[in-house]
């Protein structure tokens, strides 16, 4: 279960200062390529993974009329994801056809989830973009998800962009992209990265300053862990 203070610390952080956490763990496939954002996001996206996996469509299987049947999975997916969690769609990278429209994602929204993702597309995406709802596809597609894709399976292991995602992984999206970290890990990548933040918003002012990056990014000089220690205890005063 995401704690709410680390939920909070991720707000805060970029996509690209996780990567270098979990790079330094050496985990180097955690960022869902080509996945960006209908929308600008006002902070980072977070929440826990809840998946939902498709397969090629097989045309006997995937008339328009599947959709009356209430245990279609796309819908069990959109009504079991639960508040607060990201629906994460292995769309097997395929843009062709709609992963989902603006209907379901405004369910999604109406019930408190905190985002959606995919590797394929959304059909109805300036609507999607107009609700302030986190949601992150590679390209707008209009065809129904039924003309190529088949929902088969919810909230088990997928694979999004590339990235592999758990059940309960916690997802963070900014406007680069969505990273994907390991549930076991989200505590103390957010603390680790709150510190690595700290340290490159005093680097940027260095830099903005006019001072060279070599010595001070990484700090090899020791001089630069002097500075950073009364650059942020000024700041605390």
């Amino acid at each position: 279960m995401l704690k709410p203070e680390t939920r909070e610390k991720l707000t805060r952080i970029s996509t690209a200062t996780l990567a270098t956490a979990l790079f330094k763990r050496g985990l180097r496939q955690q960022f869902i390529q080509g996945a960006l954002p209908l929308s600008p996001p006002a902070q980072s996206m977070v929440g826990e993974a809840f998946t939902l996996r498709y397969i090629p469509a097989r045309e006997d299987l995937n008339p328009i009329s599947a959709f009356r049947d209430r245990g279609h999975k796309q819908r069990v997916a959109v009504e079991t994801c639960p508040p607060g969690a990201i629906l994460v769609i292995d769309s097997r990278k395929d843009a062709r056809a709609a992963s989902a429209g603006g209907i379901l994602v405004t369910r999604l929204m109406q019930r408190g989830v905190a985002g959606i993702v995919t590797d394929g597309g959304f059909r109805d995406s300036a609507e999607i973009a107009g609700l302030g709802f986190p949601a992150y596809h590679v390209r707008p597609s209009a065809p129904t998800n039924l003309t190529l894709h088949h929902a088969i399976a919810v909230n088990e292991p997928i694979g999004c962009g590339d990235a592999p995602v758990f059940p309960g992984d916690v997802l963070v999206g900014d406007a680069d992209g969505v990273m994907v970290i390991p549930a076991h890990l989200a505590d103390e990548i957010a603390d680790e990265a709150v510190e690595m933040t700290l340290f490159e918003d005093f680097v940027t002012e260095q830099v903005r300053a006019g001072a060279s990056v070599l010595g001070l990014y990484p700090p090899t000089d020791p001089q630069s862990e002097v500075a950073f220690a009364a650059w942020r205890k000024a700041r605390k005063g």
